[in-house]
Parts: structure tokens; sequence; C-alpha cells
């Protein structure tokens, strides 16, 4: 978190009195410390003339006084408790309104570390939130966004095989998460599980996950809550820096490296970074088969005689790199920031089957049924995929507690997917997507005691399907455009905060796209969508507090729910207007126009519910939550539908009304000076409210105990850090019915629109994992050696859409080394 010192000097009862040679100065210098993000005041923060005795601490409002001072030039020195100091020269008449910024820093002493509190996102002040930190971030380097967080209570994330991961937040995920990339929504292809979004989380300062409808202030998509990825916070009056970091891990037979560098001076600043990750396949745990069940099933490789069962093309690469420059002119802050992922994703090969014997045995076999030596060769089925991100940001603060912000951001998608089919080197999907985003921001001077901030967006789309593909587009050409407008204020009774907000949005899409027959088919529409949030934090106590939120988000349904036809990863899918039902007769052979349809919009509403407190000892968070969406729109399955490349799971878009309920616990007790345990407990419960049925691929009930002993300086290390997570996962008792394929594909079993929903396989059952990590630090030098699946532990996740064909990955030990100059 960046501070903004704003140092407002007053020139008061100056005299300047000569008695004999004696000179008596009766100047006083006044101002007042604030929060550049919030524009709140910084209590107790200490302002030093240097080189002299003579000092201040702010009071509660943020405000000081320096006695006795002459009208020379000084040389301030401005500290927090938590906090980098910053120093400047200043002339009482000259420099009467210079701002200075602090970074929140982490500062050990000896055995004991202190690390200030983060402020809370501006407008989401009443709704339950946690960060990552850098550190955080950096103890899974290899892995995706969605898996770092995926250790928060309440959230975990939706996969397709090892590569591709979604955050889900207390059981949603997809366009009812909105991922902010900079303060700019992150643009990509978010349709489906096997999307994820384009970050190379190791460029990140920090990452912040806001679990409530926070609509209000990121737009409808964050229904359920929002991600929040923060660069590198381009430091003024900062020294050169860098950091180079090296990792290597077992599952996967590569690594990742990365490197970063910056400096800031009174006006300037600037960083770059990159990094690049090499995986080759993954593995599973091995399984003992007889030469009878490896007939029988028609396995093909060394699914029985290795320890290990290879993930044939589950490989990965990619390559990051960004930068961030700014410039500080007075009252105007001036940033750019550019970034580029490149990135290569196996998907695997045994998920992708030629027959309806082979795809029925394929889910009943243990192992995959191809099975191949170890490669870190890439080929068909995979993701090819590049992002571009550029942004330019300007903030003009004119008041102590007022400030004007314009930033626009563009990005450019390229995403090109491919089959196992003849002629394999051409995508079967191939997609631009170019987007730009201008946001103005007005946040204003305490007003009768409100303080808010009103902002205005305009955000445009052009989705753009590349020829030559040979298949019918999965979605069609769009453009789509959004006008908003909103308004958040708090009022403050004593140390209680009341917080209400409202948005606009204004939704335009122009589609054109292709039916069965490859004749053009056009639509137009326009949503019109509401926002609101209402919230109130109780101080109960210096210890404890409760934060209630009620939101409300309507969504439209995007172009791929609406439109999606055919091929997406391991699935067909047909969207809500691709799918028509006659008397029965299924049919995928017209587009119903979307003001002949009965589509609507989703209408969710959101209440929050935290209580959080602390004492010496102990920390209690308790976060309970009730989600009713009306409108629900959701991936049902239909059954096994043959295409050009085999048969493949079929599932069609349906809405329904649907409720969550849930809970997410956490309790950390500081045992003793050096141990301490950290216990965590998420629970969802969700239903088709309208059929009274189980809802499809929902999280189940997970538990963790992670055990931490901080030894401080040992041996030849100034820092060790040593942790045990155990966790169990329970298996998904309100999972749907199970339809088995076999009955499918012969009719045995006849499913239509009207069906009760089922899934293809039982539910996985519940499975226990244990996690092993050591963190140290020699000097400039830090490393880890950690373990994931340390027990190497056979199971199988619900929200992995790979669970029909393999189990998740077995033991994976990985080792970590960087250098800070």
């Amino acid at each position: 978190m960046r501070l903004k010192v704003s140092i407002i000097f007053t020139l008061c009862l100056c005299s300047l009195g000569l008695s004999g040679q004696n000179k008596t100065c009766s100047c006083c210098l006044s101002g007042k410390v604030l929060d550049e993000e919030t524009s709140k005041p910084i209590p107790y923060a200490t302002v030093q003339v240097k080189d002299t005795n003579k000092f201040a601490q702010t009071n509660e409002d943020g405000e000081f006084i320096i006695k006795d001072t002459c009208p020379n030039e000084y040389t301030l020195i401005i500290s927090c408790l938590g906090y980098s100091s910053t120093t400047s020269d200043h002339h009482h008449e000259q420099d009467s309104n210079r701002h200075f910024y602090l970074t929140q820093d982490v500062t050990g002493l000896d055995e004991v570390t202190i690390q200030a509190q983060r402020a809370k996102e501006k407008g989401t002040e009443t709704i339950a939130q946690t960060t990552l930190t850098k550190a955080d971030i950096q103890s899974t380097p290899t892995e995706s966004l969605a898996v770092s967080l995926s250790k928060i209570e309440g959230v975990t994330f939706a996969a397709t095989g090892t590569n591709i991961q979604l955050p889900v937040i207390q059981g949603l995920t997809g366009n009812r998460i909105v991922v902010l990339n900079n303060d700019i929504k992150h643009a990509f292809q978010n349709w489906g599980q096997d999307h994820a979004p384009e970050i190379d989380i190791n460029a990140a300062n920090s990452v912040t996950v806001i679990k409530g409808a926070a609509g209000v202030r990121f737009g409808p998509e964050a229904l359920s809550g929002a991600v929040l990825v923060k660069p590198n916070p381009l430091l003024l009056n900062n020294e050169f820096y860098g950091s180079f970091r090296v990792n290597g891990q077992s599952n996967g037979r590569g690594g990742n490296t990365n490197f970063e560098i910056g400096q800031g001076t009174e006006n300037w600043s600037y960083f770059f970074n990159g990094g690049y990750t090499r995986l080759g396949d993954r593995f599973a745990p091995g399984v003992d088969l007889t030469d009878e069940e490896i007939e029988a099933f028609g396995i093909n490789g060394n699914g029985d005689t290795e320890p290990v069962v290879n993930l044939t093309n589950t490989g990965k690469e990619e390559i990051s790199f960004g930068a961030g420059l700014r410039y500080r002119l007075d009252d105007w802050d001036f940033k750019a920031y550019y970034s580029y992922v490149d990135q290569d994703f196996g998907l695997l090969f045994s998920s992708f089957l030629e027959s309806p014997n082979s795809f029925s045995r394929a889910l009943d076999s243990p192992v995959p049924l191809i099975v191949n030596d170890f490669s870190y060769n890439i080929s068909d089925p995979n993701q090819e995929l590049q992002h571009h991100f550029a942004k330019a940001e300007v903030d003009w603060r004119y008041a102590d507690q007022g400030k004007l912000s314009f930033r626009f951001g563009a990005q450019l998608n390229l995403r090109d997917e491919f089959d196992v089919r003849r002629n394999a080197e051409i995508p079967i999907i191939d997609l631009d997507l170019l987007t730009f985003d201008y946001q103005l921001e007005w946040e204003h001077p305490t007003w009768n005691g409100l303080d808010g901030f009103i902002g205005v967006q305009y955000f445009t789309q052009n989705n753009d399907n590349n020829p030559g593909t040979q298949t019918t587009p999965f979605i069609p050409n769009y453009d789509a455009e959004r006008f908003s407008a909103f308004v958040i204020e708090n009022v403050k009774f004593g140390e209680n905060t009341l917080e209400a907000g409202v948005r606009f949005d204004i939704e335009t899409n122009d589609v054109a796209g292709r039916e069965v027959n490859q004749d053009i088919f056009r639509d137009q529409y326009t949503f019109t969508n509401f926002t609101a949030s209402l919230g109130y934090q109780w101080e109960l106590s210096d210890n404890s507090s409760f934060k209630t939120n009620v939101g409300s988000a309507f969504r439209t349904p995007n172009v791929a729910e609406l439109f999606s036809f055919g091929q997406q990863g391991f699935r067909s899918v047909f969207g809500l207007l691709r799918l028509t039902n006659n008397d029965g007769v299924l049919s995928t052979s017209e587009v119903t126009p979307i003001d002949e349809s009965e589509v609507d919009l989703e209408r969710g509403y959101k209440l929050t519910n935290e209580f959080r407190t602390s004492n010496e000892n102990n920390a209690h968070v308790v976060t309970t939550y009730v989600h009713y969406i009306e409108n629900f729109v959701f991936d049902r399955p239909l059954g096994v539908f043959g295409s050009v490349r085999g048969p493949q799971f079929a599932f069609f878009i349906d809405q329904a009304d649907a409720l969550f309920v849930g809970l997410d616990y956490s309790w950390k007790k500081q045992i003793s000076s050096v141990f301490s345990a950290t216990y965590g407990l998420s629970y969802l419960w969700s239903r088709n409210i309208g059929e009274g049925e189980a809802l499809f691929e929902q999280a189940p009930i997970s538990t963790n105990l992670q055990f931490q002993w901080d030894q401080g300086a040992w041996w030849v290390f100034d820092s060790s850090t040593l942790s045990v997570r155990p966790s169990y996962t329970f298996r998904q008792f309100q999972a749907p019915r199970t339809v088995s394929p076999e009955s499918l594909i012969d009719g045995i079993e006849v499913i239509t629109p009207d069906s009760e929903i089922f899934d293809f396989i039982d539910a996985p059952d519940g499975y226990f994992l244990a996690d092993l990590s050591w963190n140290f630090k020699i000097s400039n030098f830090g490393g880890s050696i950690s373990a994931q699946n340390l027990l190497n532990t056979r199971y199988r996740s619900i929200l992995n859409e790979a669970r029909y064909f393999s189990d998740e990955l077995g033991r994976n030990v990985l080792v970590g080394l960087n250098y800070n100059f």
C-alpha cells in the first residue's frame, strides 16, 4: 500500500527578534498526514526536522505541529511504524504544499516481526476481504493465480486438467467474479472452465480477494466477488533494487525463473520484470494393475510398472514481462504500465477418445488409457495464447481530500485452440479479443460527513473469429459497449462506518455468427443493469469488529452463454439461444433471436456477515453468506454426443433460480513465541430451488490445519520458518444423481431439458493431503524447500473436469532460491 503524506505548511505567529547576538525564531510548521488511496488521516506518524530535536506526532486526525522554527529550508523525515520512511527538503514559503510517499514495510526485530495492516480497497470497506502479500505469492511460483488463492477460506478453484484453473469464491466462478489487473478488468475469453486469466502471478506485488457482492465498485461481473491483482507500486525516493529467483520442481521436471528491478527518485520511478516457466508432463500416483486389468481397459503404456503414472501432454510453457513508469509533478501523478504473457498449455491426451467403447472404458479405468513416456513436448490438444496489457493513469490531487483520476486500459487477447483431428496444425478455435476501458473517478472532499467517490466508465470489446478453422465458430463475432455510472459514499458514526453505493450499466451487444448450414445470423440487444450495496461496520471493541453487507447485481448473460456451439475442451456446449426444444425434439439447426426467447438478466442478491475478534494469543474470523440468484445461468449435462474427433460429454446452458448458503471460518492460535497454528473450514450448501435439485460441480466441505515454527535467527540463517499443512476435503454429499455414459449411448436413459440434473460418474471420495515447507534467509539470499501432496495420495477433485479420465497430481517437491540486491 502507498501512502501520500501531504504537508501543508502554515507560518503562524512568526516573528524574528534580536537580543544582543541571539536570534529567536517563533514560527511553526503545521500539516496533515493523509492516505493517498483513501484520503483518510494517518495517526501516530512522526514528522521530524533533520539534525534537530524538533519533531511532532500526528493526532487521530492526522494533524501535527512543530513549533519554534525559523523560515529556512529544512529536511523533514516522515515515518510511521510499519512503513518505509521518507525524507524531503522544504522551504517555508516556496514549498507550501508538497506530497510524500511511504510504502508498507515489514520490519524484522530479532525474532519479532511487525507489519502494518493493509487498507481496504476503496468502496468495499464493509465487505469481507483477504490479501496475499508478495511472500505468500512466491510460495507457489509455478502455480496459477487461482491455485495461489485457494488457501484462503471460501476460495477454491475450478480446473480443466493440470494447467487451467479459475478462482471460485463461495461457490461461484467464471463471469460472476471479476479479475482486475492493476485496476483494469482483465479481458480474456472468460467462458467455460478451460479458459483461465492470463496473468503471471509472480509479477504481482499483492492479490486481494473480496468475498461479497462488489458490483457497485467493479461492475456487474463482481456478483460474487472480485480478485484484485496489484503490480509494483512504483515508489518514489526509493533506492535501486533488484531480485532474481530460480525455482525447480519434481512433478513436471521443470521450474520457473523470474527477476525484477526498479528505482525511484524524487519525481521519477520505474520497474521492469520478467519470467519464464517450463514444465513437462505431470505425474499422478502409481497404480498396481494386473495384466488382466491392463488388457480389459486397453491401457497403452507404463501404468502398471512405474511408481508414477505419466499424464501425457500436460506440459506448460510461459513467458512474461512487464514494465511501469511514473512521473510526479506537484499535484499531478502520471503512470504507465505494459505487460505481456505468452502461454502454451497441454491438455491431457487421454481425455480425447475415438469411439464409444474407449470412452466408456476411460471413465472406468483407474489410469488414463494412453500413458506415454515423459516428454516436454506440447502437442494437440493444446491452447496457445498471448495477452497484451497497457494502462495509462493520471491523478490530480487538487485538495487534501480531493482527487480526480483518469485511467485508460487497452488489451489484446489472442487465442488458438488445437484439437486431436486431421489437419491438427489448424486451430479449431482462433479468436482475437480487443478491449478498451476508460474510467474517470472523482474522490471528493468530505462533505456533511460523507466521504466517497463518484465514477463513470466506458468499456468496449470487439471479438473476431479468424477464418480457416474449418469449423462452425464456437462463439460468434461481437461488438460490446457498456456505459456505467456509480457513486459510493460512507459516513462515520464514531468508530463505526455506514457504506452505500449504486451503479447503473447500459450494455449493448451487436452479434454476427453462423448457423450449422453456415448461413449468417445477426442479433442486437441492450440490457440495463442496476447494482446496489449497503453495509455497516461496527467496532465492537479494540479487538473485535462486525461487518454486514447486502448487495444486488444484475448481470447480462455473456455471448458464450447465449450462442456457444460445439466443442469446447473436453465437452460440447450449446448456448441458451442455440438449442431449441420443439415438443421434446431438440435441435441446433437454428438460432433463436433474443427478443423471441425467455432469456433474462441474472439477478443476484447477497448478504455477507463477518465477525473478527482477537486477543494476545487467538484470532478468529467467521464469515457467513446467503446468496439468492434469480435466472442463474449454469451448464446442465445433456448426454454424450458424437463428433468428428469422437464422443464427448454434451451440455446445454440453462437458467434456474438458485440459492447458495455458506460459512468460512479461520482461527489462529499463537501457541508460544515461536509456534503458531491456523485452522480453517469452508462449508457451502447450494440448490436449484425451482426444481429442488442439486447443482452441478459445487465445492464440497473442506478443512485444514497449519502448524508453523518460526525459529528466528538459527545457525547460519538470519531467519528460518518450518510449516506443515494437513487438509481434508469431504465427498460432495450434495452431488446430483449419476447417469452412466453407457446408458446414454445405448439409449436406455433419455435426457431432455426437463430431466433432473445428473453427473456422468459418482462424486469422488474425500481425500487427505499434507503439505510441508521450509523457508530461510541468509543475508541477501533466501530460499525454500517444500513438498505438495507429501503422502502421494491418489484423489480426484469434483471441480476438475479431468476427473473423468485421471487422478490429480502426485507428490511434488519444490526448491527455490532468490537473491535480493
